[in-house]
């Protein structure tokens, strides 16, 4: 889409060519369509009285439409200098993104984007993601602007230590940062799933002829990269496949990635690939000068209502540098201080190293005044629709509060040695169903394996368009939007407990996402089945080896192999725990559970309690020395415990602890570790179908470790077990 412009205005001073690929530019100031006098207008009269115009919305809300064309574009360059200015003082950074959004940046927090920086936590504020996160002092600008808790001293400490403004956006450090983003493509595919939680929330809650209780868009800003990235393109499948109209993305197309110009690698109509998978489509020819054209693509998408929206902005990346423009040069260094001089002429700002005229701040009172006033009528229509409707308010309430309900862990089974032992992913399906009925926020689904993962929550039907109360999620084959997807969910607000599944073996597929999901604290529970060899025929292609030591190399994250259905009951409530940051640290942090394919006997003494230990004891006298301690875990604790009692035979004493989640035990005081591992029994063995890497850290110098450090073989379970030398019989004779 191209806006016509209006009649031009001759500008009356001059402004440095810039070369850019051979072709000479003049960057002019321009705003509606007219040429601007470029001599700093804000320096050389009074503050400029606002020339507002303002329409109503559905909320009742007052929303400014446009401000006195010379004041905006100060704003626009002050968003350009700070940024500029910040990554000159830091020797680093990426100044070329923020300068070519500068305009769209500054439309988006000041006339249309609601929320609250006084509580920048308001539940129905508007949520904006950067997912071109290397542009972060754009999003740090507007913050600043906008009145976050983002101050001028943290843009000075730009990408410095202990900054609250550090290289890429993080949501646990900076006020008003929704999600951290970092690797291109992760930021959209959060975007998805904050949109998809809004919609899951507004037809569960919302009631038709009342005000609405969950109303707000989800932004993002994404770039060239981003959509190289193969998981912007399974996220945006999903978004169009589930008609996500409250999503709005806007593709900064600068064409410069930082190779050079991205016509080396990437070609493609991206506006058309959008619209195959389902989106509004929008182009903006000119999205440095053409402020018209960005409103009313703005205005289209947010008319929208079935479709997710793609407005495709062109824009120069650098915008304003005289030498640097359109060039890679200008995406991850700094302008320099000569280049920077010369920007400052090409743009007409008068101003100094970090100085913004304070009628910069002034701007955004609008938009700060018109998020208070939202929130208030925000409070006043919560109070109201609990008064009619009881008990949905109360579950409302209770659900964005992140409490959870009590006597939650009560509809957790216990199991016995009588009850039919089964495979640990058949435990976890009776977990999900039961949690599904006593937590609000819980919801979750697979990668097209729903029936192998055992996934489905049988009371609810599918989030689909239309669907969106609905609980039980359809991913379709996409691990690496699905993991993203879910981290946004959980980070939409803190009651949600998303959950995801797919084998193994397939965490690969979205380890990129479980790393940033324990990053941003995001809480996660990533359902993972047919954990090992055991899975059988199959063969090695589909056989996790490394996984479980990888994964528990991870900072801020459980990986647990329960080993029956006391275990599995345990490992769900550590889980649901920790996603709410209800463990030693009150961080939030996401969790694996690797789930058998093959069945195990229900042990008499395993237990909840005995599972948040990490490490406990499930055989052997805690007050007696033995002459050796077997470790297992997953279908390898019975191993463990089989291999126990014919060494009992012999005259040992042995104690079997069930180790379910070594970061659990890890936090547990010393004293418990040491009743549970003495350090004066060396004689160790562990045994798990997966690497021995990292086991030593347990069994001592002196231990042994039974497991498999080589890809497996297709076969069927006993048979690989056997071939792989992981037995009863090895146990027993590592042990003697």
């Amino acid at each position: 889409m191209q806006t016509t412009m209006g009649p031009q205005v001759q500008m009356n001073c001059q402004v440095p060519k810039a070369k850019v690929a051979g072709t000479a530019r003049i960057f002019s100031n321009s705003l509606n369509g007219q040429q601007l006098n470029c001599r700093s207008p804000a320096a050389a009269r009074p503050r400029a009285q606002r020339a507002i115009k303002a329409q109503a919305t559905e909320t009742g809300v007052e929303k400014v439409t446009s401000i006195d064309p010379e004041l905006a574009e100060t704003c626009i360059n002050a968003i350009r200098f700070l940024a500029i200015d910040a990554v000159n003082k830091a020797n680093s950074g990426h100044p070329g993104l923020p300068m070519g959004c500068a305009p769209l940046a500054f439309l988006m927090f000041h006339e249309f984007m609601l929320y609250n920086p006084k509580n920048s936590a308001w539940f129905n504020r508007d949520r904006f993601t950067l997912s071109a996160g290397h542009g972060s002092m754009l999003q740090y600008a507007m913050l600043h602007f906008s009145g976050f808790d983002v101050t001028m001293e943290d843009c000075k400490n730009f990408r410095q230590l202990n900054s609250r403004a550090p290289g890429h956006p993080e949501n646990f450090l900076t006020d008003g940062v929704e999600i951290t983003t970092g690797p291109l493509g992760q930021g959209i595919a959060n975007a998805v799933g904050i949109a998809a939680a809004e919609a899951h929330l507004a037809a569960r809650f919302n009631k038709e002829g009342e005000p609405p209780l969950v109303d707000h868009y989800t932004w993002c800003i994404l770039g060239d990269g981003c959509n190289m990235e193969g998981i912007s393109n399974e996220c945006a499948s999903l978004a169009g496949h589930w008609g996500l109209g409250k999503l709005i993305a806007i593709y900064d197309d600068n064409k410069i990635s930082i190779d050079g110009h991205t016509d080396l690698a990437f070609t493609e109509d991206v506006g058309k690939r959008y619209e195959a998978l389902g989106w509004h489509v929008q182009h903006v020819a000119d999205g440095n000068k053409d402020y018209p054209a960005i409103r009313k693509a703005i205005e289209n998408a947010r008319a929208v209502k079935d479709k997710p929206s793609l407005i495709r902005l062109e824009t120069l990346i650098g915008y304003g540098s005289p030498n640097k423009a359109n060039t890679h040069g200008v995406h991850g260094s700094p302008l320099g201080g000569e280049e920077t001089g010369l920007t400052r002429e090409a743009l007409g700002w008068k101003y100094g190293e970090f100085e913004i005229p304070k009628e910069v701040y002034d701007v955004y009172g609008d938009a700060q005044q018109r998020g208070a006033d939202a929130q208030k009528q925000w409070e006043q229509n919560l109070e109201q629709y609990c008064q009619k409707h009881p008990e949905e308010g109360a579950e409302f309430k209770q659900l964005i509060s992140g409490e959870l309900p009590a006597g939650w862990v009560d509809a957790l089974p216990k199991f016995t040695p009588e009850d039919k032992g089964l495979a640990t992913r058949l435990h976890s399906q009776t977990m999900i169903n039961a949690l599904a009925g006593v937590l609000p926020g819980f919801l979750g689904g697979s990668a097209d394996l729903a029936p192998s993962n055992m996934t489905l929550m049988k009371a609810y039907g599918d989030f689909q368009k239309g669907q969106y109360q609905e609980k039980n999620f359809r991913f379709g084959v996409r691990e690496h939007a699905m993991g993203a997807i879910c981290n946004g969910i959980a980070l939409h607000n803190k009651g949600f407990v998303p959950y995801c599944a797919t084998f193994f073996i397939f965490t690969d597929y979205m380890r990129a996402s479980i790393r940033m999901a324990a990053l941003s604290e995001a809480g996660v529970i990533f359902v993972t089945t047919h954990d090992s060899i055991g899975l059988g025929e199959d063969g090695p292609t589909h056989q996790p080896i490394e996984h479980l030591a990888s994964l528990r190399a991870m900072p801020n994250i459980l990986m647990m192999r329960p080993g029956d259905g006391n275990e599995t009951a345990g490992a769900y409530k550590v889980a649901v725990e920790n996603c709410r940051g209800i463990n030693k640290t009150g961080i939030p942090r996401p969790t694996v559970l690797a789930l058998s394919r093959q069945g195990m006997p229900n042990m008499s003494t395993t237990s909840i309690e005995g599972v948040e230990k990490g490490a406990y004891i499930v055989r052997g006298s805690p007050d007696e020395t033995p002459d050796v301690i077997l470790m297992g875990t997953g279908s390898e604790l019975s191993m463990a415990v089989e291999a126990a009692e014919k060494l009992e035979a012999s005259g040992k004493k042995v104690r079997v602890v069930s180790f379910v989640c070594w970061e659990l035990f890890d936090e547990q005081e010393q004293s418990y570790r040491d009743s549970v591992l003495p350090p004066s029994v060396e004689n160790r063995v562990s045994v798990e179908a997966g690497s021995t890497f990292g086991w030593i850290k347990w069994t001592g110098p002196k231990g042994k470790s039974i497991g498999i450090d080589h890809f497996g073989a297709s076969g069927p379970a006993p048979a690989l077990y056997e071939w792989a030398g992981i037995t009863t019989a090895k146990v027993v004779e590592a042990a003697s």
